[in-house]
């Protein structure tokens, strides 16, 4: 047994946590043709740091397709939009959520989530809370030999705490500050350097807009448009000497409708459009040999499409909607050469999409379903989700399914269930404050 051989269950999230993607210059492979896939277009995901900070946490939203930006607000707006908070009809909310994680991969990975908030006395203030905790099982860790060396259970979790702002009848702001703690190893030696637990501060930024009672023929329409920039913050390492890896920035923006069919029957339609704004893996040089170049000047692998992800986090942010390095390939004289548009495809294909329609009878009994879409070149998530959610005098219950339409998804069957407190129900803001 090698030394990596206990991380088999980690692969997927060491890969992202411990190196940078690496891309390569290849000639068009006629194989992709057999696959479906336009000859050319090469696979390059983009990986970060603790992905599980973009894992959907509750029910109500997983059932949805993962759309929630703009959905009515509840306690688990710290996740998807903090400035909803803004808007929440309660005095106070509480939610408990939990969801066994790629079991078809892993028997004892799981999330866990709590999420709170409270509206402050002048009813346009809320602040909220939240703790995010990613279990990923236990490993047996052994040396070259194949000696034990620890048995641990590797762990993540995430603390924030939130403010939301309502600046006028229809519009609100929110702000998320977030720690961030991924300890994957506990501090063994890797490779003759100390291994520790990767750390990191950041923040989120929101917005949400929301108008209500506009007339739709007879009916009542609720029209809702949320933003969040999420973990704006620093890059995280998990060695004295191993590079920084971004932590996932993420742009999530999209609308919500709302119809009130009558008195007792309402349907929501909801969209989330998201981008990851961390560098793309660039296409790095081939010699002859087929071995990556080394730039004399940085001493770094030299970029043959793309730009080299080596940056600050404001430069990756703004660098990310356009350093895609598109498809590569080598002409007879040894040149690199670009297909013409494949820069702007592959920018285009970074663009996740998540629809939901959400069902309400009588504000008691929800069914939900829902559809994500992720380009195969960019990780290939494509699943169907199921929800259904009951409200009983202060309690709410959600739990939603998760159908994948990939073969060999590790996604597939994925539960959540989420357990709510509200308190004041029904206690109405005064007018004027909406």
């Amino acid at each position: 047994m090698t030394f990596l051989q206990p991380f088999a269950r980690l692969i997927p999230l060491l890969l992202s946590v411990l190196a940078p993607g690496l891309a390569l210059a290849q000639p068009c492979d006629p194989q992709f043709q057999a696959a479906g896939q336009q000859c050319g277009d090469q696979l390059n995901t983009i990986t970060t740091a603790v992905p599980f900070l973009l894992i959907s946490p509750d029910s109500r939203a997983g059932g949805m397709g993962d759309a929630g930006v703009a959905v009515s607000p509840d306690a688990n707006a710290i996740h998807w939009n903090p400035s909803k908070l803004a808007f929440a009809e309660n005095d106070g909310e509480f939610s408990m959520s939990y969801s066994p994680w790629l079991r078809n991969l892993v028997p004892d990975m799981s999330l866990a989530y709590l999420a709170g908030y409270k509206r402050l006395g002048n009813k346009r203030s809320t602040i909220g809370g939240s703790l995010r905790y990613f279990n990923l099982g236990s490993i047996l860790f052994t040396d070259i030999n194949g000696s034990t060396i620890r048995d641990f259970k590797p762990a993540e979790f995430a603390l924030d705490v939130a403010f939301a702002q309502q600046f006028s009848e229809n519009f609100s702001g929110g702000i998320a500050i977030r720690y961030v703690n991924s300890n994957l190893t506990g501090g063994i030696s890797v490779q003759g350097a100390n291994s520790k637990a990767g750390q990191s501060v950041a923040a989120d930024v929101s917005f949400y807009y929301r108008k209500e009672q506009i007339q739709m023929g007879d009916k009542d329409l609720t029209f809702a448009f949320g933003t969040n920039i999420s973990n704006i913050g620093a890059r995280m390492s998990y060695t004295e000497t191993a590079a920084q890896n971004f932590i996932p920035i993420n742009l999530r923006i999209g609308p919500s409708f709302k119809l009130d069919l009558d008195q007792y029957n309402s349907i929501a339609f909801n969209m989330d459009v998201n981008k990851l704004l961390v560098p793309t893996p660039p296409v790095y040089l081939l010699d002859e040999d087929n071995a990556v170049v080394i730039d004399p000047v940085t001493q770094r692998p030299a970029v043959a499409s793309g730009r080299d992800p080596n940056v600050g986090v404001v430069s990756g942010i703004i660098g990310s909607f356009n350093d895609a390095p598109g498809n590569v390939s080598y002409d007879d004289n040894g040149n690199v050469v670009v297909e013409g548009g494949s820069r702007f495809r592959e920018e285009m294909r970074e663009i996740n999409l998540a629809g939901g329609f959400e069902y309400w009878y009588a504000e008691q009994f929800a069914f939900r379903t829902g559809y994500f879409w992720e380009h195969y070149t960019k990780g290939n998530r494509k699943y169907f989700t199921l929800g259904a959610g009951v409200k009983y005098s202060i309690f709410t219950l959600d739990l939603s399914y998760l159908i994948a339409n990939t073969q060999r998804s590790p996604l597939a069957n994925t539960l959540r269930f989420t357990l709510g407190f509200k308190f004041d129900k029904g206690k109405k803001k005064p007018e004027g404050t909406n």
